[in-house]
């Protein structure tokens, strides 16, 4: 039977009675320019949020998680990551931050400003009566326009001449809006060495997974160091063990020292202290028959990704076997692509081909604290690089490593394409400029849609303005002009104050790999946004 709230009275098979309460009632239905709207405003939400976030002087955000986790950063992608967004649409925008992390490494903030300046300009659009389709269309069309002449007009730079000194510019560039660009010069420095050691240059190939990134609270940005080597936060496993091994032959172990367990549900009774004897004799022996397979390989130091109990380690350091326990899985796998090591599941298969080479294989210390390290230097197979950052609190050193990521990333983004475009806003007023000039001979009702694209290219150069204390709309319009009446001259907004506006000059500039992925990027997550118009829903969604 049924009330009249809309809840239904039934029995289940013991004939117990419960209700049945209908869920439609607490849902809502937004369509059309209703739904276009509502997902356009969830999605500005999130863009401007990152907006005082862009260029050198753009603002930091304190973010604290339901755990009471304090994470302060501008970096575009962990702001959208740690964030906790319920609306689905404004969820396309964090994926859309990531998608460019992935790919790029860089622009991270960019690429989401963009997206948001877009939204909007297509909300006037749809407000005037065009329809959504036909703005996705002029979108795509001017996206390809700017791609093209971003294409046409940007420079191939020989990144290897005077030393590197381009690429550690473009590094530079990069690290100015951290928190670390008190120290972007030396960081610059650090990320071109490591990328360099690892690169294949005849393939233009990096591969990162043989550049490890790892944080030490304690001491001070300058301290930040580039090791030729791995880095494990280990200690070895006896305070007396050595704590160097030069000419280090490593065996890897995934195997843990200590005697078999039974696969099956067992029990043992001892009645006297003879039967504990015996255990302890028949112990002692597996202790020893592992020790003995370890030293016959010819191994000098082992790795192990289980640990010991203390009669392992003893056997360990009276037989001058230095080793290091609880080593992660991720860690043992790098080790044994840089040393060639092969990863051995049982001390019976240990042989002298499947150990690990290295030069050194040492284990620093801190401060006056207990912290230790293991460092792998000089390994056999690869030429696998670490960078050490050191802070004075654990925010800093996870802020430093955030910036070291995108400057690693935009190194390598210049070895696989060495054509760049410059900064400050310059590339997407040029763009946009572009467009304007064929928006006047485009017959279609698509102009409008291209000259809103246009518009929404000038946001970048708005917000960069508006994060530096200028006046925004006096700054872009100005810098347009100046670019029409000197179209050689790369004119962007000068963040810093040097009084240059040329950015060529100034030496700011981007990867043009990175500048396209964000206008295509940008552009294909406000056409899936724009062709939403029915949403079927919870009546908070709106």
């Amino acid at each position: 039977m049924a009330s009249a709230q809309g809840q239904f009275l039934a029995f289940d098979e013991f004939g117990r009675p419960f209700i049945v309460i209908r869920e439609q009632e607490k849902r809502a239905r937004v369509k059309g320019l209703e739904a276009q709207r509502a997902n356009i405003n969830a999605a500005r939400a999130v863009s401007n949020l990152l907006r005082t976030s862009l260029g050198p002087k753009g603002m930091d955000k304190i973010l604290v998680s339901q755990d009471g986790d304090v994470t302060i950063t501008n970096d575009g992608a962990t702001i959208m990551e740690k964030m906790d967004v319920k609306h689905q649409v404004a969820k396309l925008l964090v994926e859309l931050s990531q998608s460019q992390d992935n790919e790029i490494g860089d622009g991270t903030t960019g690429v989401v400003i963009l997206a948001g300046a877009l939204l909007e300009s297509a909300l006037n659009l749809l407000d005037k009566g065009l329809h959504p389709l036909r703005v996705c269309d002029g979108f795509e069309r001017a996206c390809e326009i700017a791609v093209k002449h971003l294409e046409a007009t940007s420079q191939e730079l020989d990144v290897f001449a005077n030393d590197n000194e381009l690429l550690k510019k473009a590094a530079v560039t990069c690290l100015c809006s951290k928190v670390v660009s008190n120290r972007q010069n030396e960081l610059a420095a650090i990320a071109v060495e490591a990328v360099l050691d690892v690169a294949d240059i005849k393939r233009k190939d990096v591969n990162f997974e043989h550049i490890k990134v790892e944080g030490k609270p304690g001491g001070s940005l300058e301290d930040t160091c580039l090791i030729r080597g791995i880095v494990i936060d280990k200690d070895m496993s006896h305070p007396q063990m050595a704590k160097v091994v030069k000419d280090a032959k490593i065996a890897i172990l995934t195997c843990p020292f200590e005697p078999p367990k039974p696969k099956t549900k067992h029990k043992l009774e001892i009645s006297n202290a003879e039967d504990y004897r015996k255990l302890y004799e028949q112990e002692q022996q597996y202790f020893v028959k592992m020790i003995e397979d370890v030293k016959n390989s010819g191994s000098n130091i082992v790795i192990c990704q289980w640990g010991f109990d203390d009669e392992a380690n003893y056997l360990l350091h009276a037989n001058k076997l230095p080793a290091v326990r609880w080593v992660g899985g991720v860690e043992i796998e790098l080790i044994a692509m840089a040393t060639g090591a092969r990863i051995v599941p049982r001390f019976s298969e240990l042989s002298s081909e499947k150990l690990g080479r290295a030069a050194c294989v040492r284990e620093i210390g801190f401060g006056t604290t207990d912290d230790k390290m293991i460092v792998i230097e000089g390994c056999a197979n690869t030429s696998a690089v670490t960078v050490l950052v050191r802070g004075g609190n654990k925010m800093i050193v996870d802020e430093a490593k955030r910036c070291l990521h995108d400057a690693l990333c935009v190194v390598r983004n210049l070895i696989k394409d060495s054509r760049i475009v410059y900064g400050g806003g310059c590339a997407e007023l040029m763009a946009s400029l572009e467009i304007t000039k064929v928006v006047d001979m485009e017959p279609s009702i698509e102009q409008y849609a291209m000259r809103g694209f246009a518009d929404a290219l000038e946001d970048i150069s708005n917000a960069l303005a508006e994060n530096s204390g200028l006046n925004p709309i006096e700054t872009t319009t100005w810098l347009k002009n100046e670019m029409k009446n000197n179209p050689d001259k790369r004119y962007g907004v000068d963040c810093n104050g040097v009084g240059i506006n040329d950015m060529k000059e100034l030496n700011v500039y981007e990867s043009l790999q990175s500048k396209v992925q964000q206008l295509q990027l940008a552009t294909q997550v406000v056409r899936m946004i724009l062709k939403i118009d029915d949403v079927f829903a919870p009546s908070e969604y709106s």
